[in-house]
């Protein structure tokens, strides 16, 4: 069973992830962007997926913060997918160095597919 870390302050959100890929996957959640970096540290999740638009600290910001501490040296990489409004936010999750993405409204099959084939290249990689 692997960990995912799921930061939003989005109920409905957690429900949609939790709904796809909950039972076979164990699910960790954050409600502030500024939590994601101590609970990757704590945690050191198989995936990070990081909500847009979280109320004090976006997704964006968050993946940086956690790309930075990687490159520190203060953390393991890790894999991180943005959940993004919309297809056009996709410049901002490569610019945040974001392994990857998914665009709400999120499916369930869709959003399984996605985090089974990243969770995949992530155990390849450990």
């Amino acid at each position: 069973m692997s960990n995912i870390l799921l930061a939003t302050d989005a109920d409905w959100l957690v429900d949609d992830i939790e709904a796809a890929v909950g039972g076979a996957h164990l699910i960790h959640r954050v409600k502030r962007g500024a939590d994601v970096v101590p609970a990757v540290a704590e945690l050191d999740p198989d995936l990070v997926l990081l909500d847009f638009q979280i109320g004090n600290m976006g997704g964006v910001a968050a993946c940086l913060a956690v790309r930075q501490e990687e490159e520190a040296g203060r953390l393991e990489p890790s894999v991180v997918y943005l959940l993004l409004d919309r297809e056009a936010d996709t410049f901002l999750a490569k610019r945040a160095a974001a392994d990857g993405w998914l665009v709400k409204p999120l499916n369930a099959f869709n959003t399984l597919r996605t985090i089974d084939k990243a969770l995949a290249v992530n155990a390849e990689s450990r």
